[in-house]
């Protein structure tokens, strides 16, 4: 196994393919990992995005229109079949080599509605990146609950009344059912450690896919904090381990930042008002699942 190798901030890509000026929200998550993902990508890579976030960034009227690669807006469940066939016809008309073929999607269209069309994409071992933004609901149409919103989490379908009806269930762990089907790459990334993610997307080009990065990219509007704290949020989820920064090649796995000491959870969860309803015994049990998790993965 080849690591990744971080990428040193002074040699990141200056050039930008996200445009200034969108119509993404102040502070979007979604939109820095994208900018990050692309610096790592280069000019020579072609998107497929379904309905979700990115399009309101990529389809904007002119002169916001966002993104400078080819880019098609494909229906919400078949993101991995329309980069699968992209790759196809690339390849078939011998036009692939030097080329990125790129979906960029949500965890709605991930982890729920489109995971078929990964699943299939990744059983027939296209030569494809799939990149999944996880910012834990469906934030484009209201904010509803998705197989990745954590537990605990206030959504306008898990809404936080007398009964206390958050959500119940544990967030799904997509980038470990996309390793069951064996690809060539899988990691985890960070819109709060650029290096380490664009180190990743590199690696990915570098091997050919199949291959699978989920970025975690906290949500001002859904997660209920100011834009300017985006970063920070990022970053505490990592510090605090509630999420998990690691690589899978060939099947070897690989921790890829080790926290010597991780700050209790207490510190990532008051920082956003859909956690704000939690009790000091909700948070003890959250705390307790994430150390249960750390204390049973591969150091």
């Amino acid at each position: 196994m080849m690591p990744s190798k971080v990428v040193p901030l002074k040699e990141i890509s200056r050039v930008e393919l996200v445009s200034k000026g969108h119509n993404g929200c102040p502070g979007c998550g979604m939109c820095i990992s994208l900018r990050q993902a692309l610096k790592g990508l280069g000019k020579n890579t072609v998107l497929a995005i379904p309905a979700g976030c990115v399009p309101v960034v990529a389809g904007g009227p002119l002169p916001l229109a966002g993104l400078s690669v080819p880019t098609i807006l494909c229906s919400f469940d078949a993101t991995g079949a329309f980069i699968a066939g992209i790759e196809a016809a690339l390849d078939l008309k011998g036009r692939k080599k030097g080329v990125n073929v790129v979906g960029f999607a949500g965890d709605g269209g991930t982890a729920d509605i489109g995971i078929q069309a990964l699943s299939g994409a990744f059983e027939r071992r296209h030569d494809i990146i799939y990149i999944c933004y996880d910012n834990e609901a469906y934030m484009n149409t209201g904010i509803q609950r998705s197989g990745t919103t954590p537990y605990g989490a206030w959504t306008t379908t898990t809404p936080v009344g007398s009964l206390k009806h958050f959500k119940r269930e544990s967030k799904k762990d997509m980038p470990r059912i996309v390793a069951a089907h064996n690809p060539r790459y899988v990691a985890t990334a960070s819109i709060a450690f650029p290096g380490d993610f664009i180190g990743k997307i590199k690696r990915a080009t570098e091997l050919g896919g199949p291959s699978y990065i989920h970025v975690h990219s906290p949500c001002p509007v859904g997660w209920r904090f100011p834009p300017d704290k985006t970063i920070e949020i990022a970053r505490l989820a990592v510090l605090t381990g509630m999420w998990r920064l690691f690589e899978i090649e060939d099947g070897q796995y690989r921790l890829t930042l080790k926290v010597p000491k991780r700050k209790p959870v207490a510190e990532y969860l008051k920082l956003q008002g859909r956690f704000r309803h939690l009790t000091p015994a909700d948070i003890e049990e959250i705390q307790r699942e994430v150390d249960k998790l750390w204390e049973a993965q591969p150091a």
